[in-house]
């Protein structure tokens, strides 16, 4: 059974594609009024059309983008009852391979991105029970090979998550943050094909090579990972803020020394 959301307005950066896009059906779907934000206008405005939401095209790396697509939602919908925090993007690289370039896009979308949505949110959150759901990822849990940009703007979520947590409970504002795993979007396609092309494999095989050892043996289509935000962002989880959710088949519990045991 689908929370229900009528009478609640969301926001949600990052939302053409992917976890974004699946959250802002889920939310329109249990009643919600959404307004989507993102930086390519086609599939946020097809995606508006679909809902019935509204699209805004913005940068969420740029303070007065974020400051804009709030005041437009509440310009909408009179009122902003959650954040959804999911933009995001990945380049690969270790400490020295990853040019400064790539490195501060990648802070400035992830983390600069989440912390300026957050701000120029907060005023219409508190007082009103309001909710922040931050997409992180089990990259800010683990370590991964050719990876730093990425690993350690999703690191920095947790800590800004439970930074803006403490300051604004007393407000009641709840914020959450999710760490999926492997989840089939178009970014995570767009990584296992890199790979895939560099060891000359297919990219079903290095589907199965990803998935083979965790626990479910599959990755999470995005409407999973909507379904655990939506219970994030809802009056169900109203005493949980400051939290972690891991959703990700398992793969974070699995000791990888011990995988040569495996028959």
């Amino acid at each position: 059974m689908t929370t229900p959301m009528t009478g609640t307005v969301a926001l949600i950066t990052g939302g053409a594609t992917g976890i974004g896009a699946a959250v802002a059906r889920r939310f329109a779907a249990a009643g919600a009024k959404v307004a989507v934000v993102g930086r390519r206008s086609e599939p946020l405005e097809a995606l508006a059309r679909q809902i019935g939401g509204l699209a805004i095209q913005g940068d969420v790396g740029d303070l007065e983008a974020c400051q804009s697509a709030v005041q437009r939602t509440i310009e909408a919908y009179g009122q902003l009852d959650t954040l959804i925090a999911n933009a995001g993007i990945e380049h690969f690289g270790s400490a020295t391979e990853i040019t400064l370039e790539q490195w501060r896009d990648v802070q400035r979308i992830n983390v600069d991105g989440v912390l300026f949505a957050a701000r120029a949110a907060l005023p219409h959150l508190c007082g009103r029970h309001g909710s922040i759901v931050i997409v992180a990822s089990v990259a800010s849990l683990a370590g991964a090979p050719k990876y730093v940009g990425y690993l350690t703007s999703k690191a920095a979520l947790l800590g800004l998550m439970r930074s803006l947590a403490f300051d604004f409970g007393p407000e009641q504002v709840r914020v959450n943050a999710i760490c999926p795993g492997w989840v089939r979007t178009e970014m995570t396609e767009r990584a296992l094909q890199y790979v895939a092309d560099r060891k000359g494999i297919s990219l079903k095989e290095m589907l199965h090579r990803v998935t083979m050892r965790y626990p479910l043996r599959r990755m999470a289509e995005p409407d999973e990972i909507a379904a655990s935000i939506q219970y994030l962002a809802s009056s169900d989880a109203s005493f949980v803020t400051g939290s972690v959710l891991v959703a990700d088949g398992g793969g974070s519990i699995v000791d990888v020394g011990t995988l040569e045991f495996m028959e």
